[in-house]
């Protein structure tokens, strides 16, 4: 019997306050979480500065550099070459985690 992530089970990771409680070590548990923070915590189309990235993460976690690198390896956000800017993607995995075009 294998339980998948569903949508639901990222509630639980989170207290009341609405901050997290743990980042979940299995990759699938890890992954439903950062899909639901690249959707809420990101708007589609826009370029975010490394510093207003981290802003956004400490509102959920006190080790928001662990979540920047998991969203960028993980291909929900894309990181220019020098770090300058980040963007949500719009499909993760994309190779390198390059900025998909959108039509």
């Amino acid at each position: 019997m294998t339980s998948h992530p569903s949508p639901r089970s990222v509630a639980d990771l989170f207290a009341a306050d609405g901050r997290l409680k743990a980042v979940p070590r299995r990759p699938a548990r890890r992954d439903a979480l950062l899909a639901h923070l690249a959707a809420t915590l990101f708007d589609d189309g826009r370029d975010y500065r490394e510093s207003e990235v981290n802003e956004a993460l400490l509102t959920v976690h006190e080790d928001f550099s662990a979540l920047r690198r998991y969203l960028v390896t993980g291909g929900f956000l894309a990181r220019t070459k020098d770090g300058s800017a980040y963007r949500r993607q719009q499909r993760p995995g994309s190779p390198e985690g390059a900025i998909t075009a959108v039509a």
